[in-house]
């Protein structure tokens, strides 16, 4: 799974903002490497074991003729308390790591394959995945 090596910060505050209503994003909205990719169509934090559990699905369609590239990547820790804990008393411990995903981010990138078998890979990527994707390709 995809974690940083080194933080600044163990906990980071809670982003107070609607995901609802979340803004479309400016960086990261155009195909960079690949011939198709997975476009979000809404927002949500993904965690890195769901970014591993995309990846794998991806990789065993495309094969060894393909290439794909993740273009997120797991920085913002969040934190859980255990299983009934009574509020207060603090903040809970660090369980992992999440991007936090906003409309129009391209998350995968696929070249070298076939249009059918890219899609496939990034339809089936895309099930992994607590958002609503589309998969686009390079015009």
């Amino acid at each position: 799974m995809l974690f940083p090596k080194k933080v600044k910060f163990r906990k980071w505050q809670t982003d107070r903002r609607d995901m609802s209503k979340a803004p479309h994003d400016t960086r990261g909205t155009t195909i960079a490497f690949g011939s198709y990719a997975l476009k979000a169509e809404t927002a949500a934090r993904v965690r890195s074991n769901q970014i591993e559990s995309a990846r794998k699905v991806a990789t065993r369609t495309i094969t060894k003729v393909g290439r794909l590239w993740i273009r997120i990547f797991p920085d913002r820790p969040f934190t859980a308390k255990p299983a009934e804990v009574g509020m207060g008393k603090g903040k809970g411990d660090p369980q992992g790591y999440c991007f936090e995903v906003l409309p129009g981010r391209i998350i995968f990138e696929v070249d070298g394959v076939t249009e059918e078998v890219a899609r496939e890979a990034l339809r089936k990527a895309g099930t992994k995945l607590p958002v609503k994707t589309r998969i686009i390709s390079r015009q």
